[in-house]
């Protein structure tokens, strides 16, 4: 219940928050030096690096933004956001928001228990259901910041769930809502989690 409380401030708030309107013409444009990691229409091929098509533009500003500020460190992003206006941002944001995302292949191996996780969550562990923010299908919930899942790369959301149990990645607000989830999930439980979310759509 703490969690679903602190998780509904936080997307209030977030909706609160004003930007400048993107452009997706323009964003194409200026995204060209994202192409190289994210590829040019915001679906990776590279399983490290995220998938940023079809995401919400809220979420991809609020990210580009606490990388710009290094409130959230991303070694391989160095540099890269430096130059950005906020205009500039937004037109990004809005491009590959505009973009449709692909969709993985997840192994049969673990897709029950990364099915279980996600719709139900572990409540003996304190785990909830991930798709209690990031709805059912793995769409997002995006006045609320909150970021699409569905297709996402296995390799990527099992770093970001580590990085969140570990501290290294903070930048989920004082609510601590990811740092909270992820702190109580074995690698077992990630590996198996982000296995289904791969596949998810």
């Amino acid at each position: 219940m703490r969690i679903f409380v602190t998780g509904l401030v936080l997307a209030m708030g977030m909706i609160g928050l004003a930007h400048a309107e993107g452009d997706p013409k323009e964003g194409q444009t200026k995204s060209a030096v994202c192409a190289a990691c994210h590829g040019a229409d915001g679906n990776s091929a590279v399983p490290t690096f995220p998938k940023l098509a079809g995401q919400g533009e809220r979420y991809l500003i609020k990210q580009i933004l606490d990388i710009k500020s290094g409130d959230r460190p991303v070694p391989e992003m160095a540099g890269m956001t430096d130059g950005l206006t906020e205009q500039d941002i937004a037109d990004i944001a809005a491009y590959f928001a505009s973009q449709p995302a692909t969709v993985g292949s997840a192994s049969e191996a673990t897709l029950k228990q990364g099915e279980s996780l996600y719709r139900a969550g572990n409540a003996a562990k304190g785990i909830p259901a991930c798709s209690g923010c990031h709805s059912p299908d793995g769409a997002g919930n995006f006045p609320a910041g909150f970021p699409r899942l569905s297709g996402q790369h296995s390799d990527y959301v099992a770093k970001q769930l580590q990085n969140f149990r570990s501290g290294d990645r903070s930048n989920d607000g004082e609510s601590r809502i990811m740092r909270d989830i992820a702190a109580n999930m074995s690698d077992a439980e990630i590996k198996a989690l982000a296995n289904y979310i791969l596949g998810l759509h």
